[in-house]
This record gives structure tokens, C-alpha cells and sequence, in this order.
């Protein structure tokens, strides 16, 4: 036993007489062995330093256990569809529920999932407008209601003479099923012919359909010849397709596959409306639902018809995407003060051929122009040839290529036309990677955004499409749908009750997780990792399970204090449903909060692991190892430093940005200082400083070609040479980059591994120590350490290589040592243990001592990229900028940099980005965490609220003088951390005195 665990806070005792999770001989990852219990149907906090050992107690074993003993309970057949997790090193666990992980990370990268979609609210909003919606015609405007058979009947026999058709029941419409019973059913009863997924056929020869796809099935009813006496034949046989088909009935033109002579007659504008699928003409009638003035029908309200997944309900024009890929002329050209010479097509100013510039000399003798010209200086018809072409008129090219000369005379295609042509004939996966910068979504034409086809959109509740509630925020979407039954029939009302309650329940649920600026048609993929958990923390407080253990990860990243206690209720009631709550949180108030507390320390990596106090708060400020505690009682603090003066002449003004929900907004940044942008969350934050500022300033300093949100222009940038947006998204794609490469740590090591003399004696270059090229690693595994093994049933197994036994590298490579250890062995050392190993060597030890600043101690050298979690990869691309030689001229940005840091990882990185500053730089912040907040010199407030209701400055100067604008949110929060530290001022003066 150490030193330390004789020192350890004697556990309490148990809730409930016994009801809590006994946790025996933990020891994943940096766990030292530890036995612990944690009482069950509480709301439980583990905090402690990053890398203490957090989330390797609470995701890798306790929620990994939890996860694998459910799968583990259901057949083979269901096992294969799910992930299972590996065993965790832990000897027993007693008191597990089945377990649900809710971490921060990104819902989905699927265009076609929203926030709709994810939290179901849409799949209500299907059913609420397929049963209580009335259809409207975009023709008139008025409810369209039902055809009767004479109605079809007139609307056939309107038809040229002589026209053959053939009548048919549309008995399946797109789904999934092989149909056997029904087919020999209809053979039954007279008929002889169907139409199978566009292909007719003898009912008898009818082809076996697969049960895993959809299909389409047509009973033919009758063919007929268009005749005057054909009336009464046809009536009885629509009666009969009405009967099969639920009240559908389509008519298909025999000979004509398009718009045919009919239409030229006017006689497309009274008939009703073509089939949009491909293939024949077809006519579809409904029982239901038909406009008698312009015949516009809807074959069936269903859900589906308004679910822009499915292609009943897509729209065909974007098929539901809502948006096309358009050339967009501004990232052609993507700076108008340059030349033609100097490179204002973007797609050409790379390129060494002299076909570009030939080209441009010809076009520049056709529209009088010289290449020294620039683009904005060129008359607006010539930039329209240059971009679009030039229509009929032909213009000489005179080529030389230095091997043979030729000339031409052709109408010159333009720069837009040509990329879009060789967008779609292209084959190469490359030259389309390279085209796609030019290319930008616009909201589709045809549904303008909706994503749904016309038939969908003309459906209404309450005065309102689909589309449209989809598109309101979830607050504005609350407050109609509770208004809505006033607005509907007593009939309506019994209908839709359920299906309202759910829907607002769930959108109440949004409201109180802070998420009420989301709107319903938001792409998933949009959203931050802190939103797309609390929007699945909403859908688990929806599903109403109880006896669940849930396991979240900072839950309250990227939101606001005002919204704190909302969130904090929400797990709180997710709790009284009868469930256990495992939170990894730093913050102060969730931690106060909770039932019980688990510190986790006492230091990261190696010197984490075990558990420093449990208990009440109380229990964790009296625990003497406890950093956490210390924080807590105000023993240690973030410390303000003194504020730097702003210098008036030397700011960064971006002027009118009006990007999502910015409302006009000029934004004055103080060069030379550190600057925190705060407000509520969908206040305009990102969009003012990433999607804005950093993407303009990019394009003009850094030669980007991204699209900046829309304002007019940035002042001051003669003062930076450089931008850098330092984010969480990962440093590498793959597992074979790592903290080493990234930073640049690796390259000095392998050179000091091949100027060792036995590498010397053997002749390896630096290369020989990479496992990513042939030579030195290991060619069984091919650098990666593990073989991957398919298993049925079963999750893939990884297992360690038999040749190199996970070292990635051969036997020779491993047999050069220094200090007895190879290079196998430093890539598995802690930044902590190799700055000691390498502390004589400058090279090395200089770019690890970064890491360590930054607060990585605990991190291995060699740790896969995809295993460090975004705050990780955030401060491991700072180290790499604190390497870079410091001009004074570079502008920062970081979006939430405390993510996933205690109070005391906190106090080390501001020590770091003051550190910037200090060196000329400007360092500007997205942040919610006070204690960040509070040591800035300058603050921008954005607000008032969220969504519609934010996009202002709504305060902007010292955080002393930000505590006084009364409508300030974050000032009202600010205004008692502030006092506690002139309260602190005058207790160090008295104690001095």
C-alpha cells in the first residue's frame, strides 16, 4: 500500500442501506486497482485533473461493463448489429444497469438528419399533418378536395381519340415485402397482368421479389382505346382500381413515354397531374384528393409523403436535400483587388501552363483589356464573358506550348461553365476534391429550402406548412403548437391531442437543456459536440426510461451560466425517474450541485488514478489532497492579472456583419490584447468570429478560399500578417498521426535515434525510425502494432502483432538503443517521462516542454490521434504554435479552449495565452467559463437571448465595465466573481498591514 492510499479519505458510508454500484479492482488504463461504490439513483460527479483517470472509470469501465453485460444478454442474431465493447481490466462490478452513453460528439454527418429528425419531434410533425391536414391548391388556393368517378371519367374521355391507355391499381407504392400471397390472390380473382417495378408481366411469370428492397406493384385492370363509347367500360374499371387500390387509380399512356400531343392541345393544364417518377406518362386520380380547376391531385396524405428521406416525399429537383451545388463566382474570384496576372481566377492562378495565360491574352485582345488589370476595374459585360462566356461570338486563341503552335477561332466557354462541365464528366476522385472549393449550397429553387415536393408543402395545419414550422426555432415552435388547437376543429383536436403532447413535451424538453435557438431544420452536422449531447440528454428525458444508468460527459460545454440551472434540473428529473446519473463535469456549480462527488487525482497520468476524496462538497474541501477542494473553498484561484491598456489606434474593426443572425453588427477588437467574445448560446458568437471574421481575414491574409458570412470589410489588417483558428477537430485522420509528428517532436528524435553510433554502424537514415515507410517498421502489421480480425457475431477483434508484439517497428530497428530504451519504447513514454528522458537533448526536450505547459504531462508521445479527445487536440495544436517563431503579428482565435479542463489546467493554459499576448499577439476567445472571462482585458457580449432574439452587442470594454450594463447576462454572472477578488484585494491589504 502507498503512501497515498493509507492517506485516503475513509469512504462513506452507502445510500439506501446497500443500493450502489461496487466497483472491485478498477484498473484501466491509469487506474490504480481501486475498490469504490457509488450509491445508485443519484446524480453522481466525477471531477479531478484532465487525464486523472475520469473517463476511464466512468466510460472505459463502469458504462463499457454496463453496455457489454446488456448485449451480451441478447441472441447472436441481434448481437451482430450492435458494437459490443471490449472487457474492461476490473476484477468485478456488483449493481450495474443496463447503460447509455451520452458523450460530446457530433450527432451526424448525414446532410439529411436535422434536429428534427434526431430528437423524432419531426415523425410526430409527419403523423400531426397527414391526419389532421387539409390540402390546398397552388392553383387557386383553396382546400382541394375529392374526385368522384365521373369527374375521371370526363377527365379521360377529354383525351385525343384513339389514345391507348392502360388502368391501372397501384397496389404497393414503394415498400419492402416479397408479395407472393397477394399476387396468387389476384390471379384468383381474374386478373392476368401486373407491373413490377416498371416492367409488365404474366401474373403466373411474376419474378420473385427480394424482402430487403421496396417495390412498386401495378394490377392491370384494363387497357382501353380512348372511344366515345368507352364511358361506361371506364367507370366500372376505375370503380375496380379504386377498390384494389385504397381509392388510387392511374391511367398510363401505352405510347407515349413524355408530354405528348395532348399538351399541346392546353389539354396538360385539365388533367390531372403528370406522375413525376420516370418512364410512361401516367395520370394519377385519388377518391380523395383533387383540384377540379387545375387537376392538381395528391395520390395519398400519408407520413411519408412528408419526409424528405423517403422519395415519396423528397423533393425531385434537390432530392431532399434542400440545397444545390452551385459555382459560386466569389470563390472563383476570390479577391477583386488583384490582377489577372497576379492571379484573381483562383482555379487558374496556380497552375504552370501557359495555356491560362495564352488563353487570357486572347480573351484580353477580344474585350480590350491588359492582364495588369484588375478585376474590379473590368467592365461588369467582360467579367460576364470571362465567367460565363462568350456566347456566339468567336474569338482567335493563339497557343504555344514550346513543342508545337496552333490557333483557333471558338466562342470562349468562360472559367464557371468550364469547371461546371468538367464537374460532371469527371471521374477522378482528386480533380472533383479540387473543383469542390468553387462549388457553394444555395436553397433549391424548386422547394426553395423546404427539401419537400410540391404535393407535401401544399398540406397545411393550422395556415402553416411543414416546412415552415420546421424552419421556427424550437422556442417559437413551442409557443405554436400550444396555440394551435384553437385554430382547429373539435374533430381535428380528438385527432391530434397525442400526437401535440409529445410534441410539445419534447420541445419543452429542448427549451430546458438551453437548446431553444436550435431550429428543427438545422443540419445535425452543424452542431457543436456540447449541443448535440443535450440534444440526445432531451430525447432520454423523452423515452421516460427508469433503472438506467446514464453516463455524460461535461454535459454544460458551450453553455451559458444563465442556462446552468436549467440543465442542471433536466439531470436532476432524469435522476427522479429512478435513474442513475454518472456526470464528468468541471463545473463549479454542477459539482455543488450534485448528490455525490468523486475526486479523481491527485495529478494526471502516472500520478492520477486513484480516488482523493468522495462525498459530499463538504467532504472534498476538508480532503487535504484534494485540488478540486482547494479551488472550491477559495484556498487556490485563478488569479486576475492587471488589465493591459487598450491603444485606441490600433484595433480590428469588421463592419456590417449580418451572417445568420447577426444584425448589423460592427465589432471593434483591441489589438495587442486578450479578448473573450461571451453571450448565450446561438447568440452570434461562432458566426460573428469563425463563420466572419476568421474566414474574410483567412481569404485575405492566408489566401483561403472559404466564404466568409456576409459583411462589407475589415479594418486594421495592416496590422497582422497571420490568422490562426486553433479548434478541437482532430490533428490527424488516421491513428498513425500522433502528438510526436503533429508538434514536430518526432523528426528531432528520429535524427538523434540515427546519429546514435550503433545506427550510425549499421548505416540507417532518420527514415529507418518512421513506421509509416518501409525499411524500419514492421512490414506483418505494416506499422500499426495490431492485426485486425473479422469476427461474425462479434465485434471486430484487434490483435496484438505475433512479429513485432505491438512495437510497430522489426527487430533491427528495436536493437538501437538509447539509455537502453528504442524508439518503440520512447513513442510510449508520457510527454512527463520523456522531457525527463530527454532533457539533455535541446531539440527534443525543447517542443515536449510545450506539451507540458499546455498541461498534456499525461498524454504518451506516441498516442493515436483519434484517441485525444477535441480539448486534447486543441492544446496539442497550441504547443505546436508556441513553437513557431513569435512575429507580434498574429491574431489567435479558440473556440471554448477550457473544454475538459479543471480549475487548476485552467490556470495553466491562460498562463499560455498571456503569454501570446505578451509577445504583441492578439488572442481572441469564445468562452463561457468565468474564470477565463475574468482575467480578459477586453470582453464583447453578444445577446440579449439566443437565436432571433441575439445578434447584438450587447456590451463591449473591461470586464469592469461590462458588470454594469444591465441587460448583459454574462455581466450580471461576472459582477460577484469580480467582487470576490476586490473582497480578496482588501483582505491581503488588512493582513499586510
Amino acid at each position: 500500500m502507498t503512501e497515498f492510499d493509507k492517506n485516503r479519505p475513509r469512504r462513506p458510508a452507502p445510500l439506501e442501506g446497500g443500493r450502489v454500484i461496487a466497483i472491485r479492482g478498477a484498473r484501466e488504463h491509469n487506474l490504480k486497482n481501486i475498490d469504490l461504490e457509488i450509491p445508485r439513483d443519484r446524480l453522481v460527479v466525477f471531477t479531478g485533473l484532465s487525464g486523472s483517470g475520469k473517463s476511464s472509470l466512468a466510460f472505459d469501465t463502469i458504462y463499457a461493463e454496463g453496455q457489454r453485460r446488456y448485449v451480451e444478454s441478447l441472441s447472436a442474431y441481434a448481437r451482430q448489429f450492435l458494437e459490443m465493447m471490449q472487457k474492461p481490466d476490473v476484477d468485478q462490478i456488483d449493481g450495474l444497469s443496463p447503460a447509455i452513453s451520452i458523450e460530446q460528439k457530433t450527432t451526424s454527418r448525414n446532410p439529411r438528419s436535422t434536429v428534427g429528425t434526431v430528437t423524432e419531434i419531426y415523425d410526430y410533425m409527419r403523423l400531426l399533418w397527414a391526419r389532421v391536414g387539409v390540402p390546398y391548391s397552388p392553383a387557386t388556393g383553396l382546400p382541394i378536395e375529392s374526385q368522384t368517378v365521373s369527374q375521371m371519367v370526363d377527365r379521360v374521355m377529354a383525351l385525343p381519340e384513339g389514345t391507348r391507355l392502360y388502368l391501372l391499381a397501384p397496389v404497393v407504392r414503394g415498400r419492402k415485402g416479397e408479395y407472393r400471397k397477394e399476387l396468387a390472390d389476384y390471379m384468383k380473382r381474374g386478373f392476368q397482368r401486373v407491373k413490377i417495378d416498371g416492367k409488365f408481366y404474366e401474373i403466373a411469370q411474376a419474378p420473385a421479389l427480394d424482402k430487403k428492397f421496396k417495390h412498386d406493384i401495378d394490377v392491370v385492370v384494363d387497357r382501353v382505346v380512348v372511344r366515345s363509347d368507352l364511358a361506361t367500360r371506364l367507370a366500372e374499371s376505375l370503380e375496380t382500381a379504386l377498390k384494389l387500390a385504397d381509392g388510387l387509380a392511374v391511367v398510363e399512356f401505352a405510347d407515349t413515354p413524355a408530354a405528348s400531343s395532348f399538351e399541346d392541345q392546353g389539354g396538360a393544364k385539365k388533367t390531372a397531374k403528370i406522375h413525376d417518377r420516370s418512364g410512361p406518362q401516367r395520370l394519377v386520380f385519388s377518391e380523395k384528393f383533387a383540384c377540379p380547376v387545375s387537376g392538381f391531385t395528391i395520390p395519398e396524405i400519408e407520413p411519408r409523403l412528408f419526409s424528405f428521406n423517403n422519395p415519396f416525399g423528397a423533393c425531385p429537383a434537390c432530392g431532399g436535400l434542400g440545397v444545390e451545388q452551385h459555382i459560386d463566382p466569389d470563390l472563383v474570384i476570390p479577391d477583386r483587388d488583384r490582377t489577372l496576372r497576379g492571379g484573381a481566377i483562383a482555379p487558374w492562378a496556380k497552375s504552370s501552363s501557359p495555356y491560362y495565360t495564352q488563353t487570357l491574352l486572347a480573351l484580353g485582345k477580344h474585350y480590350k483589356f491588359t492582364l495588369d488589370t484588375k478585376w474590379k476595374d473590368l467592365p461588369k459585360k467582360t467579367q460576364e464573358g470571362i465567367l460565363y462566356g462568350s456566347g456566339e461570338d468567336a474569338i482567335r486563341f493563339v497557343y504555344d506550348d514550346g513543342l508545337r503552335s496552333y490557333e483557333t477561332r471558338k466562342p470562349f466557354e468562360g472559367v464557371v461553365t468550364n469547371l461546371e462541365r468538367r464537374w460532371r464528366e469527371s471521374e477522378s476522385d482528386w480533380a472533383r476534391e479540387e473543383m469542390a472549393k468553387y462549388f457553394t449550397d444555395i436553397p433549391c429553387a424548386a422547394c426553395k429550402g423546404y427539401r419537400l415536393k410540391p404535393e407535401a408543402l401544399c398540406v397545411r395545419v393550422g395556415g402553416q406548412h411543414i416546412g415552415e414550422i420546421a424552419d421556427m426555432s424550437v422556442r417559437r415552435a413551442g409557443e405554436w403548437f400550444t396555440q394551435l388547437p384553437q385554430a382547429l376543429s373539435a374533430k381535428q383536436n380528438e385527432i391530434a391531442v397525442r400526437v401535440l403532447k409529445e410534441i410539445r413535451e419534447r420541445l419543452k424538453f429542448l427549451v430546458d437543456v438551453g437548446l431553444e435557438y436550435l431550429t428543427l431544420a438545422r443540419a445535425s452536422g452543424t452542431l457543436s459536440g456540447g449541443e448535440s449531447q443535450r440534444i440526445r440528454l432531451a430525447s432520454q428525458i423523452g423515452s421516460g426510461l427508469t433503472g438506467v444508468l446514464y453516463v455524460l460527459d461535461e454535459p454544460s460545454i458551450g453553455l451559458h451560466q444563465r442556462d446552468n440551472a436549467r440543465l442542471l434540473e433536466t439531470l436532476k428529473r432524469l435522476r427522479d425517474l429512478g435513474n442513475t446519473v454518472i456526470v464528468v463535469e468541471h463545473d463549479e456549480d454542477a459539482i455543488r450541485t450534485a448528490d455525490h462527488v468523486l475526486d479523481i487525482g491527485p495529478g494526471a497520468g502516472i500520478h492520477g488514478g486513484h480516488i482523493v476524496a468522495q462525498g459530499a462538497v463538504d467532504d472534498l474541501i476538508a480532503a487535504a489532497s484534494s485540488l478540486t477542494g482547494k479551488y472550491l473553498s477559495g484556498e487556490m484561484a485563478v488569479t486576475i492579472p492587471e488589465r493591459r491598456p487598450r491603444n485606441a489606434r490600433r484595433m480590428l474593426t469588421l463592419v456590417n456583419a449580418r451572417g445568420n443572425n447577426l444584425k448589423s453588427v460592427n465589432a471593434e477588437i483591441p489589438l495587442g490584447l486578450f479578448t473573450c467574445v461571451t453571450g448565450v448560446s446561438g447568440g452570434g458568437k461562432s458566426t460573428l468570429l469563425i463563420d466572419t471574421l476568421y474566414k474574410a481575414m483567412a481569404r485575405k491574409l492566408n489566401g483561403a478560399s472559404e466564404a466568409p458570412a456576409p459583411h462589407d470589410r475589415i479594418e486594421g489588417l495592416e496590422h497582422l500578417d497571420k490568422v490562426i483558428d486553433i479548434d478541437q477537430s482532430p490533428i490527424g485522420r488516421t491513428p498513425r498521426s500522433n502528438p510526436a509528428t503533429y508538434t514536430g517532436a518526432f523528426t528531432p528524435i528520429r535524427e538523434w535515434f540515427a546519429g546514435l553510433p550503433e545506427a550510425k554502424a549499421r548505416g540507417y537514415e532518420p527514415g529507418r525510425f518512421s513506421f509509416n515507410v518501409k525499411g524500419g517498421r514492421c512490414e506483418a502489421c505494416q506499422g500499426d502494432g495490431v492485426i485486425k480480425i473479422e469476427m461474425h457475431f462479434l465485434p471486430d477483434v484487434y490483435v496484438t502483432c505475433d512479429v513485432c508484439k505491438g512495437k510497430r517497428y522489426n527487430r533491427e530497428t528495436l536493437e538501437v538503443l538509447f539509455k537502453g530504451k528504442s524508439i518503440a519504447d520512447v513513442l510510449d513514454m508520457t510527454v512527463e517521462e520523456a522531457l525527463e528522458f530527454f532533457k539533455a537533448v535541446p531539440r527534443v526536450r525543447n517542443v515536449l516542454e510545450l506539451l507540458h505547459r499546455v498541461g498534456l504531462d499525461y498524454i504518451h508521445v506516441g498516442q493515436q490521434a483519434t484517441t485525444l479527445s477535441g480539448g486534447e487536440a486543441q492544446r496539442v495544436k497550441l504547443a505546436k504554435e508556441l513553437s513557431k517563431r513569435a512575429t507580434g503579428r498574429t491574431l489567435y482565435i479558440l473556440d471554448e479552449p477550457t473544454t475538459g479542463l479543471h480549475f487548476h489546467d485552467v490556470k495553466k493554459l491562460l498562463d499560455v495565452l498571456h503569454e501570446l499576448v505578451e509577445q504583441g499577439n492578439t488572442v481572441v476567445v469564445i468562452e463561457h467559463n468565468l474564470e477565463v472571462i475574468k482575467t480578459a482585458d477586453w470582453i464583447i457580449d453578444l445577446g440579449p437571448e439566443g437565436g432571433d432574439g441575439g445578434g447584438e452587442i450587447v456590451a463591449a470594454g473591461p470586464p469592469e465595465a461590462v458588470v454594469k450594463e444591465k441587460r448583459s447576462y454574462t455581466g450580471a454572472f461576472l459582477k460577484p466573481v469580480l467582487g470576490r477578488r476586490a473582497s480578496e484585494r482588501r483582505r491581503r491589504t488588512e493582513a499586510a498591514e
